[in-house]
Parts: C-alpha cells; structure tokens; sequence
C-alpha cells in the first residue's frame, strides 16, 4: 500500500514513533528536529540515500539588506530562543500524540469489533476503516470508555445525543453495536444536513465529518468559509480547510482528523498484512 500524500513527513515519523510503520525516509534536518518530539523513533545517520541537498530561503539577488534581515531574525527566533522556544511547545507538545494502534490489546479489540464497523460502514455509507480510525482515536476502541462530560463506549458519544429522535438509538451505555451505530448514523445525519455538497470527494466528505463530530457543524461552516478567505479551498481538507480550522479553534481538531487519518492508514496496512498471512496459512496472530 501506498501512503497517503495527504501524510507529511512528520506524520510519518509519528506513525513510525507510534510503532505503525516500520520505517520512514526523510531530510536530515527534518529526523533531527523530530526526534526531540518523538522520543522512541531513532535516527539513522548512517543510512544515507543522498547527500548533496541544500536547503535555504530562496531571495531574489544581490540583496544584501534583506539576507541581512532575514539572519538577525533567524538569529532571534530560531529554537532555543525564547520565542523559538515558545512555538516549538505550542505546536509540538501540546499536541495529542498518536498511540500504538498495534499493540497487541488494540489488535485484539480491534478483531473483535470489525464485524460490526463493516455493518454499519456499509448501512451508512462509510469506509469501516475510517470508523475504526475514528473510534479509536475517540476510545481506542475501548467500549468500557467513560469521559468526565458523559460521553460512553468506543465513539464517546452523549446518550442524549444519541436518544434525540435524528438518532433514536439507546443503550450505547452498554452495548459496543448499539454505539458504533449510533456514531455511524450520527456521522451521516451531519453529512446529510451539514456537508451535502456534491463537489466533495468522498474522502474530503468523511474528514468535514470528523471535523464536525469533534467541533461541531457551526465551526466546520468557519473553517470552510475562513479557508475561503484565505485563499484555499474550502472543498479539501488536508492543506486547505485544515488552515482555516487551525485559525479559529487552534490545533485541537486540525489533530483530531489528522490522528484519525494516520489510524486509518495504520488499520490499512494491518488488514492487509492479515491478509497476506491469511493466504501462506500462518495465524492472524501479530
């Protein structure tokens, strides 16, 4: 399988920090930065694919003024500065890191329940993977999951808002199929309502979504409308919408839908490593 464009090569080494990926190639000044983010990944020095790039700001010629400025302020604001310093925790430590969709207790949960993501994938029109991905990131599958404002189970959803008559679904409290459809019909009401725009690919379609699921359908209309403002398109998520999500509500939900993507690659490649084991005849065990 191959990876998504969508995933940058941070997003990769946090697959590869997350044990989801085995491997991943990347500029050297790139492994460097990360590796004080992600502590588990480990840099290669010695592997080396090529080493005659040159990274730089491009500036038009003999302009001794502006290198000038742009020195003193690389100088001032590089990382180990205070307002270095600052950036760097603000955009890298405070993130939610992803976790080990692999170890061997997620892999367990995660083959108990795919029947019931590839019901409900198919009732309502999604791709199971990207529900898996979603709960997982929501519970890490984990059904017994509880959250301090009352959301229950795997899709961390509200009974109430699950009882209201769009949804009409109880007990997801207790049982794991009642709350994975309940997340999946909740997921389709607000395409239905909210993201009903034919333009959409299917993929960009399912992320608004997420991103609704986690903001709500009023800032995902923001974050469509400042992406427009900003010159983007406000038909695509990665690159695009994500920009205008980040500018209002900060990197909560630009995360959010960002992490639900890594799992969904990480749960591809997963099936597809069962797959291959399932044909030569060894077990599905990891």
């Amino acid at each position: 399988m191959l990876v998504p464009d969508a995933l940058e090569d941070e997003d990769l080494m946090e697959m590869v920090n997350a044990d989801l990926l085995p491997f991943t190639i990347v500029d050297g000044y790139k492994a460097d930065i990360w590796s004080h983010v992600f502590p588990d990944i480990q840099v290669r020095d010695d592997v080396v694919l090529s080493s005659q790039g040159k990274i730089a700001w491009a500036i038009r010629k003999n302009s001794p003024e502006l290198m000038a400025e742009l020195n003193a302020f690389v100088a001032t604001h590089k990382v180990g500065t205070t307002f270095g310093n600052i950036l760097r925790n603000s955009y890298f430590k405070q993130d939610k890191i992803v976790k080990r969709a692999y170890s061997p207790s997620d892999v367990e949960r995660f083959q108990k329940l795919v029947k019931i993501f590839q019901k409900y994938g198919e009732s309502y029109s999604f791709d199971y993977l990207m529900l898996m991905a979603q709960g997982y990131q929501e519970s890490q599958l984990d059904q017994s999951r509880r959250s301090a404002r009352g959301a229950v189970g795997i899709m961390q959803m509200l009974p109430s808002t699950a009882k209201d008559k769009v949804i009409a679904i109880s007990g997801i409290d207790k049982d794991p199929d009642r709350n994975v459809e309940a997340g999946a019909k909740y997921l389709r009401h607000l395409i239905k309502i909210y993201i009903n725009d034919e333009a959409l690919l299917p993929k960009d379609r399912q992320l608004f979504a997420f991103a609704a699921y986690n903001a709500g359908p009023g800032n995902l209309r923001k974050f469509r409308e400042k992406a427009k403002t900003m010159g983007l398109d406000p038909k695509v998520w990665f690159g695009n919408v994500e920009n205008g999500a980040a500018a209002i509500v900060g990197r909560e939900t630009v995360q959010y839908v960002s992490n639900i993507y890594k799992y969904y690659v990480a749960y591809s490649l997963l099936v597809d490593r069962m797959e291959e084991r399932k044909q030569v005849g060894l077990p599905r065990a990891e």
